[in-house]
This record gives C-alpha cells, sequence and structure tokens, in this order.
C-alpha cells in the first residue's frame, strides 16, 4: 500500500476547504473529512445540484487507500471525475454568502 500523492487533487483543495469552512487540507484524512462536510454543506444546505457527486469522490479515495497500485490509479481517476464540477459548485455557494 503506497501513499497517495495529494498533488492530484490540487485544483479542489482551496474550493473543497472554502465549502468545508476550513483550512486547505494537507493530507487526504482532511481532505475526504473536508470533502464529506462540502457535500452536506453544499448538498443539504444550500440545496447545490450536483454535491452528490462529492459523496461520491469521497467513496473512491477512501477505496483507493486500501488498493493497490492499479486499482488506486483507476480509482483517483474515477474520484477526481466527480470532482469536476467543484469550481461551479463552490461559486455557486460564494454568490449566496
Amino acid at each position: 500500500m503506497g501513499a497517495i500523492d495529494l498533488s492530484i487533487l490540487a485544483p479542489y483543495i482551496d474550493d473543497i476547504a472554502f465549502a468545508a469552512e476550513a483550512e486547505p487540507a494537507t493530507t487526504l484524512e482532511e481532505f475526504t473529512d473536508q470533502l464529506d462536510t462540502a457535500a452536506h454543506n453544499l448538498g443539504t444546505l444550500a440545496q447545490i445540484n450536483g454535491a452528490e457527486d462529492l459523496e461520491t469522490a469521497v467513496i473512491y479515495l477512501t477505496d483507493a487507500v486500501e488498493a493497490n497500485e492499479a486499482e488506486r490509479r483507476v480509482l483517483l481517476k474515477r474520484a477526481v471525475g466527480y470532482l469536476v464540477n467543484t469550481a461551479d459548485m463552490v461559486d455557486e455557494l460564494r454568490l449566496m454568502v
């Protein structure tokens, strides 16, 4: 089991931190915790469409931690696929606050 390089998630760290009302994550564990909180804040509280994609990304990232190298690459790619609309959702949230 190898470490997961956060650079693949770098484009999303600041937006997720904003939506989670936290400082930017520096570890995968912090990022997944913030991602879960951001999904709740964006979906349940702000009712922004697409927030459930963040919950799905959490699942893939959590699974990637325990996966072998080949599976990890696939799981990370899938997680990132569910994060592609993060900036749009967070921009919508910024307009609300």
